[in-house]
């Protein structure tokens, strides 16, 4: 059966250079930039990528249409991004990327050049939100007001000298102490009042954010600060009609719950327990092993199963879950996390099942092409005319926001749905709902 098609979104053509900014350019940074210059020189693929490396299908299946994403959406070539950054430790890419550890000397050698050259700007730091962390390379003004005016006028120096017609930001850095949304950022107004008089509750990376949005450039959060997803940078995401995508790469242990708890839902199997627990020794392991910093990580963590698993409508299956997180910091492991995994099932006639899991991850090789994947949807929603709260990102986002009252979807195939479903309306084709007839 051939489907009709729906009216397409205007979307801008992606033309000249699309700047993407990291706010934090240590392992997860470096890694991304090194990716996807030894992407473009040939060297290596950007595996992992979905907007680079997967198809999509259009129409039934008897029609086998099925371009690559990247064919399909008007997206931002490789060749056309420019990077840059801030960092309150590194002084450019190369020393980050050697520093943090996560790639081999093989790997950096061939673009040595192209990494030193991304020179990081002077971050806005404050130890009082990452505790294990000393920054040396941090702006000197002790005023939030113009710290936030500083990294605006970074933003279009940035622009204007490496000659970006578009711009997208991605926050990299520290998870921050755990903190709850005050007053201070109920309202555009009561947070540039608090800018100003420098109040307490308004982080580093709240600041950033509304540099950015401020210069009507999307934003991504990759860690489970509050940021974006605090009601001022939504009422300024509004007024200056930017979208943005929040928070926490999906990475590791949380990408494997949101791979199995629908699987056991899918079957009506029951969960009584899991216990996961994670050792890491990069720098964010570091930072995690403070008890506020860990809190904030961990409230991230724990939403997912809820989610998934709805335990209000099924309440015999997923009413009384204990779901433990630990993570450890430990030094020997370096970038390579290794998540354990505990898992307590229950079957018919309510019999005990068990499942380990020892996932051997690489947490920056997981989270490199987020970054790439995030930046490039941003910069194609924007140039869409779209604004505010991107839901369609959900995909790659451990507590991702939703756009309406009903709240996030967890289900990794429900997200993946989504994502692709937004890009075949986008551009005028049916949406895919594997009924009998597609």
């Amino acid at each position: 059966m051939l489907l009709s098609m729906t009216e397409p979104t205007t979307i801008a053509p992606a033309t000249g250079r699309l700047g993407i900014l990291t706010p934090g350019l240590g392992a997860v940074s470096s890694t991304f930039i090194a990716g996807v210059i030894s992407a473009r020189k040939g060297l290596a693929p950007p595996i992992g990528s979905v907007s680079q490396m997967a198809h999509i299908r259009l129409g039934a299946r008897d029609e086998d249409r099925n371009p690559l994403i990247r064919e399909f959406v008007p997206l931002a070539e490789l060749d056309d991004i420019v990077f840059g950054g801030w960092d309150p430790i590194s002084a450019n890419v190369l020393e980050a990327a050697r520093t943090c550890g996560v790639l081999e000397e093989r790997d950096l050698a061939p673009i040595s050049s192209e990494l030193e050259g991304i020179v990081a700007m002077d971050a806005v730091f404050d130890q009082r939100w990452v505790k294990k962390l000393e920054g040396t390379r941090v702006k000197t003004m002790t005023s939030k007001w113009e710290q936030a005016q500083a990294l605006i006028d970074d933003i279009e120096r940035f622009r204007t000298e490496n000659e970006c017609d578009r711009l997208v930001v991605v926050w990299c850095g520290s998870t921050e102490a755990y903190q709850e949304a005050s007053a201070v950022h109920d309202t555009v107004a009561a947070f540039e009042q608090g800018l100003k008089d420098n109040d307490d509750n308004i982080s580093p990376s709240q600041i950033y954010a509304y540099a950015a949005l401020s210069s009507e450039v999307p934003f991504a959060n990759g860690a489970p600060n509050l940021s974006v997803d605090l009601p001022c940078m939504l009422e300024l995401a509004a007024t200056r009609g930017v979208p943005i995508a929040g928070k926490d790469f999906k990475t590791g242990q949380t990408l494997m719950k949101t791979m199995l708890a629908p699987g056991f839902k899918a079957r009506m199997l029951g969960l009584r327990g899991w216990y996961s627990t994670n050792i890491l020794g990069n720098r964010d392991g570091e930072v995690l092993d403070d008890p506020e910093n860990f809190k904030t990580k961990e409230v991230s963590k724990l939403g997912v199963l809820d989610a998934i698993l709805q335990p209000e409508s099924y309440p015999d299956l997923y009413g009384n879950i204990d779901h433990v997180v630990r993570i450890n910091y430990y030094p020997p492991r370096g970038d390579n996390k290794e998540g354990w995994d505990a898992i307590d099932i229950f079957g018919w006639l309510g019999y005990p099942m068990q499942i380990k899991v020892d996932f051997l991850c690489r947490d920056s090789i997981l989270a490199a092409p987020i970054v790439l994947d995030l930046a490039l949807f941003l910069d194609l929603a924007h140039r869409a005319g779209q604004s505010g709260v991107q839901e369609w990102l959900s995909f790659y986002l451990k507590a991702p926001q939703a756009a309406g009252e009903a709240g996030a979807e967890h289900d990794l195939f429900i997200q993946q749905t989504k994502l692709k479903n937004t890009l075949r309306e986008w551009m005028g084709e049916q949406p895919v709902t594997h009924s009998e007839a597609g």
